[in-house]
């Protein structure tokens, strides 16, 4: 078997073993945060960095345009100058929870995405939202690392390969967004 043949083999284990009740009831709560009003954060590094503002984007623009329930969400990602204003004058631990402090409440949901689940900052942003009654949405990798326990609704992949763990965040991502943009009941799944 060569290499891409492998990878696919092996990305396909990795979304088989995705739990599918906890996707549901991650969109279960977005279509509650929607109806009430509620505001959207999410926050990831490196490659879930990306995949965040992807998330965000398409929750804002394609489940929201031309809708009468839109998205009020908010990529902690983005905003470079904050970042490293935080990082330089403080910590990198704290460049997404400060944020969450500064405008999230109760009510609101977080969705980190890390592949391992421990990276300090999203540990540091789960523990500011569980202060803040903020429920908490996981996507992880590996073992779920110190976020999946921390969590209200955990999302696993049971993957060791992090371009793979990559992969199915983004699909999973894209699952949550296209049930919004393709569905015509947005009450109930």
């Amino acid at each position: 078997m060569g290499h891409v043949d492998d990878y696919f083999s092996q990305l396909t284990s990795a979304i088989e073993g995705v739990d599918n009740d906890a996707v549901s009831a991650w969109i279960d709560r977005l279509v509650r945060a929607r109806s009430e009003g509620a505001t959207i954060f999410v926050a990831g590094n490196g490659g879930s960095a990306a995949t965040a503002s992807h998330f965000a984007t398409d929750l804002g623009k394609g489940a929201s345009y031309g809708k009468d329930e839109r998205f009020r969400v908010v990529a902690l990602t983005d905003s470079m100058s904050t970042i490293t204003a935080y990082a330089n004058d403080f910590s990198y631990d704290v460049v997404f929870a400060e944020q969450l402090r500064n405008i999230g409440g109760p009510g609101d949901v977080l969705v980190t995405i890390s592949g391992s689940g421990s990276s300090p900052n999203i540990i540091a942003v789960i523990e500011t939202a569980k202060e803040l009654g903020i429920d908490v949405v996981a996507l992880t990798g590996f073992d779920g690392g110190s976020s999946g326990p921390l969590a209200d609704i955990h999302v696993n992949v049971p993957s060791e390969h992090m371009g793979r763990i990559e992969d199915v965040h983004m699909a999973l991502c894209h699952t949550a967004a296209f049930y919004f943009m393709e569905s015509d009941d947005h009450t109930a799944h």
